[in-house]
């Protein structure tokens, strides 16, 4: 199966990606990754930037067990619920889509996305 990621953060944006490109590399050796792309804040009040990366990898892993990989990442750089509230974004790891089957299909219409796509298809 193919999966398609996108890795987003707004707090130590340089360490966490690095982190999380890291994590992923060593789980899934085949990954290839889009471009680093700076972004404003979509949903948020707080300014910060975000830092994301579009990322896609092939894996015999279940969607949910690929899921609960990608959360164990964003847990390790340090996420934390109540964070949320304060629009803080230590790493967030969203599973866009496997194969032909769409996760999050509003975000895979968002522009730094479909860029990072088109890159990948390249």
């Amino acid at each position: 199966m193919v999966y398609t990621i996108c890795i987003g953060s707004n707090e130590q944006r340089r360490d966490n990606l690095a982190l999380a490109r890291r994590r992923l590399k060593e789980l899934f050796p085949d990954i290839c990754f889009a471009e680093e792309e700076e972004t404003k804040p979509l949903c948020c009040k707080r300014t910060a930037p975000f830092a994301n990366q579009v990322a896609r990898f092939r894996s015999d892993c279940p969607a949910e067990e690929v899921n609960a990989l990608l959360k164990a990442i964003e847990r390790e750089a340090g996420r934390k619920p109540e964070e949320k509230a304060r629009e803080i974004i230590r790493l967030d790891i969203d599973l866009l889509a496997c194969d032909t089957t769409a996760f999050k299909p509003e975000d895979m219409q968002r522009e730094y996305v479909r860029r990072g796509l088109s890159q990948l298809e390249r």
